[in-house]
């Protein structure tokens, strides 16, 4: 893609990646892709606003040479230090030296230990502001979001909030970059809730202080650093932002997400019945084999929904290894104060139970009910599963 002028002299310069398999080497995007954005003020003085993935240096040096010559630039404001936003950064010193990074003052040691960068920098206090000509930019500190180093950048004349890594998301463009231009937003606005899951719910306090600070502040465009620029209805991914934000520590709404693994398919024929349960309860339901999905699209789930069934098998006197990843996560996470259940078969003995218990404990999950049955489920079996599944989602909707 070309690059687009979001305001008078004003340019997104970003980059798109579909060749990227795990963001963070860890979330899956191979399918979605994810843009690295990058924005340009062609002023008086002339200013980068984030930067883009090492990889995608040929790429975006095009981008920007399309509108103004690299040596022509004044300062580069790096907003977050994350490779993925500052990259190209080394080679870019070395094609123009004399550029200024503007930064705030966590960024300083981290230029260093990344890039051996101690030259040419100014740290910017928060609320700072510079002029570059028609425009001027304001810097606003908002650590943890979601490094300790993290900073948006405000620009006045056009009510411009470049938010770094504050309400992106997955996705990389399908040849627009606005919201207002987007067919399918649910796409975006479904990966926007994935990426923040995976990457930002840690630090949902962090978040809400963020947006409380910008809170007033007239903002036309929201232009974060992956995903859409909101142009349309900015306040539109805030307020998303917000509503996730406020889900953390609470249980949630009143559905379910299922998540299970099986060995030889009896704890698969036994969820299937817990399911059918569940179905004549109305309650709304997510399943996911945990062996075959990865966690990066479980955790919205779990993140949303106030009920957590999980189904697995005994494996060596423990969980089922593809679903305790799943748990484990969920720790990492800071995942809380769910309303949990579990079943699942067992051979020579059992103990996932007893495992799953001792992991969820702490998170405040509360486990209200476990079945669990030997070898392959008998007709019985499956009758108990699915009166075991109905009674879990009752209990969702009846406060049980």
């Amino acid at each position: 893609m070309p690059a687009v002028e979001i305001r008078k002299d004003i340019y997104w310069v970003g980059v798109n990646d579909r060749t990227t398999d795990l963001f963070e080497g860890l979330w899956p995007v191979s399918r979605e892709g994810v843009s690295y954005n990058a924005y340009l003020i062609n002023d008086d003085t002339k200013v980068i606003i984030d930067l883009a993935k090492g990889i995608k240096t040929d790429e975006f040096f095009t981008q920007i040479a399309g509108v103004v010559d690299l040596a022509d630039i004044d300062y580069v404001v790096v907003n977050h230090m994350e490779p993925d936003h500052t990259g190209v950064l080394r080679t870019l010193r070395k094609i123009a030296p004399a550029i200024t990074i503007l930064t705030t003052p966590k960024a300083r040691p981290l230029l260093d230990k990344f890039y051996e960068c101690r030259e040419n920098i100014r740290e910017v206090a928060d609320g700072e502001t510079i002029s570059t000509g028609r425009h001027t930019l304001k810097f606003v500190h908002t650590p943890f979001v979601h490094w300790p180093e993290t900073m948006m950048t405000y620009e006045a004349s056009e009510r411009i909030l470049f938010s770094c890594d504050g309400f992106g998301g997955y996705g990389a463009f399908r040849g627009m970059i606005f919201d207002d231009d987007c067919i399918d937003p649910a796409f975006y606005e479904r990966e926007s809730l994935r990426y923040f899951v995976n990457i930002v719910a840690k630090f949902t306090t962090a978040v809400l202080k963020a947006i409380a600070k910008i809170d007033g502040v007239p903002i036309d465009i929201i232009a974060p650093s992956h995903g859409l620029v909101w142009r349309k209805n900015p306040s539109r991914i805030v307020e998303l932002y917000r509503q996730w934000c406020e889900l953390a520590g609470k249980p949630g709404t009143p559905a379910i997400t299922l998540i299970y693994g099986s060995m030889y398919g009896n704890t698969e024929s036994v969820m299937n019945a817990v399911s059918h349960g569940i179905s004549r309860t109305g309650v709304k339901t997510a399943m996911y084999d945990a062996a075959r999905t990865h966690v990066s699209y479980i955790l919205p789930s779990l993140w949303e929904n106030a009920g957590v069934l999980i189904g697995a098998p005994t494996y060596e006197g423990t969980l089922f290894p593809p679903v305790r990843q799943v748990i484990d996560m969920a720790v990492q996470k800071s995942i809380k104060n769910k309303r949990a259940a579990m079943f699942g078969s067992f051979g020579w003995g059992g103990g996932a139970a007893k495992e799953l218990r001792r992991i969820v404990e702490p998170l405040g999950w509360h486990l209200i009910d476990t079945f669990e049955f030997a070898g392959g489920p008998s007709l019985q079996i499956l009758k108990q599963a699915e009166e075991f599944g109905k009674k879990f989602a009752e209990s969702l909707t009846l406060g049980l």
